[in-house]
């Protein structure tokens, strides 16, 4: 029955999270509910894939507003429907102009137009007029009162559950305007009356208006969200990607083959029957699955990267694919590590796959440029900024006007320390403080978590194959791409792969040296920074690894990884991508880093691991050191199928942790465990603690594999050439340590370091022969 219902994705406005929304609608009798944000879609996609578990018809829409003024209700009758709204919306956000007083004329949405602005419109066949329960009494005394037309239907707006929802309403609306709360403006606010009724009490205030009702009826039936449950649809082969590649799913083919084809002979010059059996398998199950133009689509990016000098690294669980490897992705050799590929994909995934691509800061952005170009229905993943507790109080606590001197002691003990107070537990007066700062402290509380406005995913890019309003409306943020109003969580929801651009100084440094070796070195032969196998073997560069001489090199500079290094006694590729896992933070605080330490230089103590465990992973002693392991230990430990053990590993990391799927699976590990395999509850509860304790902060291998690559790249430069390698260093940001420390390493190499000069440095630091010029960029304040 309602037309316009907000949750907290109505950002600074609305504080209702979706399944409070949905559960208070079926408690209140209504069968059809449209989540109409306020200028946001957000809601959008999970509104539709929770509607069902609360017996809720779901339609979807948009509240165009000019701040808190409505103007208009748009709703979607069909998928082409959501489009026009969405388009318009963005066009409006992207330029951040105000919406006008008349919608345009959609061939696919309705508009609803608040009764006290359109008394005089003259209505087109799409449009309609909307009264609110507290303007009956006015109403009846109209012109539209006295004659009831199909043109008039109920427009109230859900927005609160009660008093504090309002209270919290106005908090939000006095930040979105950067002002005290007693300054906030009526005009900025929504009514407190704005709470959901009961079927039975609109139908009892509506008595004199019954028609009203009906045509609010008929409006619902004539709109349907069906389209989002076909994109929700896992069992539906259609997808939002980009289905081809090419001009035929036959051409994608037909090219993905012959590109590996025209890969095995760099990759593997003597490649046997494994490896051609392994090439069709990932052929045959990627062609399956459907994701022959994604693998197209990372390859024709890493191509023009290749084309224009531009360094990359291939990471995450797409190191566990030789076709990536064939297409140089990635730089992993998976047969040599034994990755397996349905890690990255098999049958039983649901969600699409993705690639993480490392590019150096300084190349990304033309990265990106080149993808937008390239790909017209490309646009930026969004993600929820949410309130957290301390940011929270400080914007409560300049709402409420006290100086930020205080605000930063609210929540303090008389140390100094923070605390978090329980109000069920201690009352509204338990902190000590003063009315208004326990006011900050309770809504705080409150807000916790709650989104606060949308931002961007720090890596991802979607690419689809119809235009991605149909699927949300874009805002755009000073980076100046369209960015989409979801989060990568809906995104895999719907199916919708997104391609992770990232950027890192570190392939700064490698681009930056090779390109100082040519120019310094100019009689030395090319360096091919991709014979990973002749890095891996070099003498030089296994001595620094076992020594811990890699100040400056990429993820092995720190103090506690050189020293983890002597420690293990690395000094080959798998030892190497063993170690880049284990500093991890869940390996290392979960103690299973000394174990591994243990194990590694005293075989002795291998013995203590579980038998079923060391028989999983030999490879690391039966110690989870990879994000395949808590695969293994569900499958093979707790007798969980592999498609389970995915939703547990998923799960582990954070993303889908309060899911059911998750929590019905958790159940399921313990119950086989204790009644099936026969461990005691003590033995399934330590083995659960540490998958849990680790596998939110754990590399997949293949993961750690890339990271190690980049090492031995880094490690290399630097032990052929030091002085170079530091330059590079310098040039791009330094690293773990200041700059200065890096001058001295580049000292200890044998450099002669001279201080800048107008004469001989540039902007940035240069050499000649040993000789290394600062730049002007170590000036400090000099821009």
């Amino acid at each position: 029955m309602y037309l316009n219902a907000h949750t907290y994705y109505s950002y600074k406005y609305g504080v209702m999270p979706i399944q409070d929304l949905l559960q208070l609608a079926s408690e209140k009798g209504h069968t059809r509910l449209a989540v109409t944000d306020v200028n946001s879609t957000s809601a959008c996609i999970n509104f539709v894939r929770h509607s069902a578990k609360y017996g809720v018809e779901p339609l979807i829409g948009i509240d165009f507003r000019n701040s808190a003024t409505q103007m208009f209700v748009g709703l979607a009758k069909n998928a082409e429907g959501f489009r026009e709204l969405n388009e318009f919306l963005s066009a409006h956000l992207h330029e951040k102009k105000d919406f006008e007083a008349r919608a345009p004329k959609f061939e696919h949405a309705l508009i609803i137009y608040p009764w006290q602005k359109a008394k005089d419109v003259k209505l087109r066949a799409h449009e309609y007029i909307g009264v609110a329960p507290n303007e009956l009494n006015r109403f009846r005394f109209s012109d539209l009162g006295k004659k009831i037309s199909s043109k008039v239907v109920l427009l109230h707006s859900a927005s609160f559950r009660h008093k504090r929802d309002f209270n919290i309403h106005r908090l939000l609306r006095a930040m979105d305007k950067n002002m005290l709360l007693s300054q906030l403006p009526k005009s900025e606010e929504g009514k407190s009356t704005d709470s959901m009724l009961s079927r039975d009490e609109l139908k009892e205030l509506f008595s004199e208006f019954s028609q009203i009702l009906e045509n609010t009826e008929a409006v619902m039936k004539s709109c349907s969200a069906s389209f989002m449950k076909e994109y929700l649809n896992p069992a539906d082969e259609k997808h939002a990607n980009l289905q081809c590649y090419s001009e035929s799913t036959q051409e994608d083919e037909r090219l993905l083959r012959a590109l590996c084809e025209a890969g095995l002979p760099y990759r593997y010059p003597q490649a046997d029957d494994e490896t051609h059996a392994r090439v069709k398998k990932e052929l045959d199950l990627i062609i399956k699955k459907g994701f022959v133009s994604y693998f197209l689509i990372n390859w024709d990016i890493i191509n023009y990267a290749r084309k224009n000098k531009y360094f990359h690294v291939g990471r995450g669980s797409g190191a566990n694919s030789v076709v990536a490897y064939l297409l140089r992705i990635t730089d992993v050799d998976p047969i040599e590590l034994d990755l397996y590929f349905e890690r990255f994909i098999n049958l039983f995934r649901s969600s699409p796959p993705d690639f993480d691509i490392d590019f150096s800061w300084a190349d990304r952005e033309d990265i990106t440029n080149y993808i937008f170009k390239r790909f017209p229905n490309s646009a930026l993943l969004g993600a929820y900024s949410t309130f957290q507790f301390r940011a929270a109080r400080r914007e409560l606590g300049k709402v409420f006007g006290l100086p930020a001197h205080e605000i930063e002691t609210i929540g303090t003990t008389s140390r100094g320390h923070y605390f978090r107070p329980r109000w069920e537990k201690q009352g509204p007066q338990a902190s000590g403080n003063d009315h208004i700062k326990d006011l900050v402290l309770r809504y705080a509380t409150y807000l916790q978590d709650m989104p606060s406005h949308l931002s961007i995913h720090s890596c991802g890019i979607l690419i689809s194959e119809k235009p991605l309003s149909y699927y949300s409306a874009s805002f755009m943020p000073p980076k100046g791409f369209p960015t989409v109003q979801y989060s990568m969580l809906e995104a895999e929801d719907i199916r919708l792969n997104k391609f992770d651009i990232l950027s890192q100084r570190g392939l700064g440094k490698i681009k930056d040296t090779v390109q100082l070796v040519r120019e310094n070195h100019p009689d030395h032969p090319a360096i091919d920074i991709h014979d990973i196998r002749r890095f891996k073997e070099d003498e030089k560069v296994k001595h620094m690894l076992r020594t811990g001489q890699a100040i400056g090199c990429f993820y092995v500079e720190s103090p506690a990884m050189r020293m983890l290094m002597k420690k293990l006694e690395v000094d080959d590729y798998l030892g190497l991508v063993a170690a880049s896992s284990v500093i991890r933070p869940g390996v290392s605080q979960s103690g299973m880093m000394q174990t591994y330490i243990k194990r590694k230089r005293e075989p002795e103590r291998r013995k203590d691991a579980h038998p079923v465990m060391l028989e999983i992973m030999p490879e690391t002693y039966g110690v989870m050191v990879y994000q395949e392991d808590v695969i293994k230990v569900a499958h093979y430990f707790a007798g969980l199928t592999l498609g389970e053990a995915d939703v547990l590993r998923r799960g582990m990391s954070g993303k889908y942790r309060s899911r059911a799927e998750f929590q019905a699976v958790k159940e399921k590990f313990f119950d086989n465990c204790i009644n099936e395999k026969g461990y005691s509850h003590e033995l399934t509860a330590e083995i659960w603690r540490q998958t849990e304790s680790f596998a939110g902060y754990a590399f997949a291998k293949g993961h750690s594999a890339s990271y190690a690559v980049e090492s031995y790249q880094s490690l290399f430069l630097k032990a052929y050439y030091p002085i170079e390698y530091m330059v590079a260093t310098l040039n791009n940001g330094g690293g773990f340590y200041s700059r200065e420390h890096y001058v001295h390493e580049a000292l200890m190499c044998g450099a002669i370091i001279e201080a800048p000069c107008v004469n001989m440095s540039d902007q940035l630091t240069s050499i000649s022969g040993k000789t290394v010029h600062l730049g002007f960029h170590m000036v400090k304040s000099l821009n």
